[in-house]
Order: C-alpha cells, then structure tokens, then sequence
C-alpha cells in the first residue's frame, strides 16, 4: 500500500507546483483543484435548475475527482476523472462554464474596479496640485519657458519631457511681423477668456484662452484652467507682474478695465515669438487611514473635501484642496509678517515655517489677507488676518489652512475654517512628475 504523504511534505509539493518545480504530478494537481473549484461552483448555482439525472452525474463525476485528489491518485487517473468531468460540465455549466472571452474579461474588469475604488476609497488616493498656493513644497502647473530659439526641445526631447515631467509644448508663430500687444488688468494680470475644453479627449473640462495682437492680428492659446500665464511672462518678456500693473495704468489704449500693453519685444513674420512647456502639477498619493487613528498635527500637509465649505464651493464646486494645516480647535494666530504665529509665538512644526520666516529657498513668508480694491462681498476679498493685530481663534471641530505661498493662496483668510469631518487625509508620497521631488511628500 503507497503511503500517505506527510503534511510537510504536501505542503513543500503545493510550493513546488506553484513556482512551476513541482513536476507533472504536482503539476496534475493543481489542474484539478482548479476543475473541483468549478465543478462546485456549477453545484451551488445551478443544481436547483438541473434535470434530476444531470445533477446526480454531476455531483458523481465531481465526487470521484475529489476522492483521487485526496487519495494521492497519480497524474494519470487524475486526468481520466478530469476527462470523465469535462463533458458534463460543458453540458450542465451554463453561463459559468465554458467561459467565454467576453465573461472572463468583464470579470476581470469588474474585480479591478472594485480593488481600485476600495483602495481610493479608505486607503490611498491619488491627487493632483491644482495650482501653486503651497508652492514650493509642491508644485503646481509651472512654465518653463524659451527665450533663446535656439534652446526650443527638438521633437524627440519633447517626447522625453511629456513622459518624465507631463510636459506639453506651445509655440506661438508671429502671423505678422510688427508689435505685440496683450490685455492686461489694473493689476497686472494677463486677461484671458474661458473656454470649454476636453480632458483626455473624452471628459469635460475647461481652458484659457489668452489672446495676443501681433501688428493688428490675433493669436491664441489654451492652457489647462489651473495654468496661470502671468509666471512666464517674467521670462519671456521680462515683465513682472508689478510691471504689467504700471504698464497698463500708463498705455494709451485703454478699454473698460483693462488696458492693451505693447510688449518690449517685436514679433518676426513666421517664427515663434513665445515658446514654452506647461509643466504638470505634482500628482500624489494622500494617506487616507492615518486621520483615522491620530489627530491632524500643525505642520501637516493636509487634503480636504471642499463640498461643504460654502466659500469655495460656491466659486469653484467641490473638489479637493491641499493646504498647511496651522490652526487646531482653541489654537490664535496673527500674522506679523514675514512670520505667522500661533499662540503668541512663531509657529513651529515643519521646516516650511521656519523657511517661510526666514523667507529663504524661495518661500517669500507668510502676508495679511488681501482686502484692498476688492468689493466687500467678494469671495476674492480675505475676511481673516487682514491687517496688523488681527487674530482668530479657531473653533472645535475645525481647523485653520493657509498655503505656504500664501500671496497667491485662497485659503482659510478668505473662506473661514475646514470642518474636521471633511479631512481626507495627508501627503504620502509624490509620484509623478520625476522631478527632483519625487518621493515622500513634506
């Protein structure tokens, strides 16, 4: 009589089998478990619809193959009771067996789906910065620009750039040789109008369109809605903002609340008077368990749901932000700046702090909310730490956010304070783009 193997000894088999060493036996075996697998399946769904004698050879020919698997039967009557199985599944399975490539893959499409939403859902979840309020802890959509022809990427480079860094190339072609004229607002902004757009081709979504006058002709170009111009034109036409400003207060040819400003550059028929590459925002990985089992700590990158902040969602819809978590439940702040303090002294709890105090590494320290020449009733008009010796206090159940570049954050000064059950989670790690801050997220 052939002896049962050992415990050990079948589970190093089942090992084997697995890496594909286990030999044609080991092999048989794991084959079977997967018609046993099948045949039982058929059984529980479909044995109250089967005519008596079709259930009885189906539970029969399933029986034997279950008896030589646990008895250690060899490959070869393995394969006979799977032979013996075979035909009647195909004649009892229905839907279940044979699978068609159809089924197969619906389910397959269908077990991915419901893993990635579990994951996104109470794990991790992917986010993009939309703009460059915590700039430069985290990037959003930048310029990088071309002033020299020469340096334009060649094809291939853009290529590269796309997949490295979600670079997308523009060039703008002088239809005209002659001056170049952009609308600009008293305050320096470059104006631009809002377009219906697609992303990916297929979901909507919404561009800019900004409109430049070369000697008396338009040319446009859209930009995602997020990309803001006015930081490459510093590069490209070697204007600031606050330069803009003065240029438009001063030109002759004024229309309601913008004027036309004549660019210090003259555009060449047939070639690019601007060139740049729209850089992708970091896109990251939230942590969405920690909040779970800790209280949000100040210093903290932080990803909030916006639908029930009225002061965002009532100008931008819901959607998710990111800010620096600086204020918990009973915490004052004033800003005095370049600082921002927190209970009568400089805050403390992330480098961002310390750098934006010292303003140093391109953080420019923290300023008072912006009130001036903005209606009272504007959601674009601060409503917290306006001025010198203004302080709030945070509530229970809410916190205080505010953008580590915060000249150019809607943040907590504006639209008041995130209540504590509309935190998502914190920055885990940068995966795209490959840039320098790859990597887990500050």
């Amino acid at each position: 009589m052939k002896p049962e193997p050992s415990f050990l000894n079948r589970l190093g088999k089942k090992l084997l089998a697995w890496v594909g060493l286990g030999g044609a036996e080991a092999k048989m075996r794991t084959t079977a478990e997967n018609w046993l697998e099948t045949a039982d399946k058929v059984w529980n769904f479909r044995r109250d619809v089967l005519p008596a004698r079709d259930a009885e050879e189906l539970r029969a020919r399933t029986d034997e193959l279950r008896l030589r698997y646990r008895t250690h039967a060899d490959a070869s009557k393995l394969q006979q009771a799977i032979a013996a199985l075979e035909p009647v599944l195909k004649r009892t399975g229905g839907a279940i067996y044979p699978k068609t490539a159809l089924i197969e893959n619906v389910e397959f499409i269908l077990v991915a789906a419901i893993v990635i939403i579990g994951v996104r859902s109470y794990i991790l979840q992917p986010f993009k910065i939309p703009t460059n309020s915590m700039w430069p802890s985290y990037y959003g959509m930048t310029p990088d620009v071309y002033p020299d022809p020469a340096k334009v990427p060649s094809l291939p480079s853009r290529v590269a750039r796309f997949v490295l860094f979600g670079a997308r190339h523009h060039e703008l072609v002088a239809p005209d040789s002659g001056s170049i004229k952009v609308p600009v607002s008293y305050g320096g902004v470059v104006l631009y109008e809002t377009k219906p757009a697609r992303s990916w081709l297929i979901f909507p979504s919404t561009n800019r369109e900004y409109i430049f006058d070369v000697n008396g002709k338009q040319v446009k170009v859209q930009v995602p809605q997020d990309f803001d111009l006015n930081l490459a034109f510093p590069e490209a036409f070697g204007m600031t903002t606050e330069q803009l400003a003065e240029a438009a207060k001063l030109s002759p040819d004024h229309n309601g609340n913008f004027a036309w400003v004549t660019l210090p550059r003259q555009a060449v028929q047939g070639r690019a008077f601007f060139a740049f590459d729209e850089i992708t925002g970091d896109q990251l990985f939230a942590d969405r368990i920690s909040y779970h089992f800790m209280r949000p700590q100040v210093g903290q990158g932080f990803v909030f749901f916006t639908g029930n902040i009225p002061g965002i969602m009532n100008v931008f819809g819901e959607q998710y932000y990111i800010k620096r978590l600086v204020g918990v439940p009973g915490d004052t702040l004033e800003v005095r700046p370049p600082v921002l303090w927190r209970d009568g002294a400089p805050i403390t709890g992330t480098p961002a702090f310390d750098r934006n105090a010292q303003q140093i590494d391109h953080y420019a320290g923290y300023v008072f909310g912006p009130t001036a020449d903005r209606p009272l009733d504007s959601p674009m008009r601060a409503k917290y730490l306006t001025a010198a010796g203004d302080k709030v206090t945070v509530p229970a159940n809410s916190f205080f956010a505010m953008g580590d570049n915060s000249n150019n954050s809607f943040d907590s000064r504006y639209w008041g304070f995130v209540p504590a059950k509309e935190v998502v989670g914190r920055p885990l790690f940068i995966y795209f783009p490959f840039s320098k801050r790859w990597g887990p997220a500050r």
